[in-house]
């Protein structure tokens, strides 16, 4: 049989405490800058020697986007669903694929791969 809803209303109400919750974000919010921070350098740099690769091979810039698409696409699977080794060099593979499909050039895609993420060929 449910709980009367007056009740549950009533814990809801003294579990949800605004206050509360606001001081452990404060409490919180100095580390999360940090990692924040961190996280935006180094997605930074990784734009930057994608940029870097793509200058070198004469992309037209209006292209960028989707090989800058592909290397945030590494670089998340590196960073937030901890891939490596194999499985990592797979996944890799996988996006190479995707993105060739999409018009970019194989050969642009692996060098960012390699040299910007540090991913071998399966």
């Amino acid at each position: 049989m449910p709980s009367d809803p007056v009740k549950r209303v009533a814990s809801w109400m003294a579990k949800y405490n605004v206050e509360r919750v606001k001081a452990t974000l404060d409490d919180l919010k100095p580390q999360m800058a940090e990692r924040y921070q961190a996280a935006v350098a180094d997605l930074y740099a990784m734009e930057m020697k994608t940029k870097e690769i793509l200058n070198a091979h004469g992309v037209q810039t209006i292209l960028y986007i989707p090989y800058l698409n592909y290397s945030r696409q590494l670089f998340k699977l590196s960073r937030q669903q901890k891939i490596s080794g194999e499985s990592m060099q797979l996944a890799a593979q996988v996006l190479l694929d995707k993105w060739k499909a999409r018009g970019c050039d194989p050969a642009v895609l692996a060098e960012i791969r390699t040299q910007v993420h540090s991913i071998e060929a399966p």
